[in-house]
């Protein structure tokens, strides 16, 4: 179903953009934490990965 990988590639890409909004915020009120941007990383590992798999 090309349909359903387009729209989760979509949603993870939007998480991930998101993620990064959050952590960037988070960083600046409060100070860096690594496991948040660990966290981040993961995340824009794994849309990579569903982007590659897609095309």
């Amino acid at each position: 179903m090309p349909g359903s990988t387009d729209g989760s590639t979509r949603t993870m890409g939007v998480l991930t953009v998101g993620g990064l909004v959050v952590v960037t915020a988070y960083t600046v009120a409060l100070g860096s934490n690594g496991w948040l941007w660990f966290g981040w990383v993961v995340l824009g590992l794994i849309t990579l990965a569903l982007i590659v798999m897609r095309t």
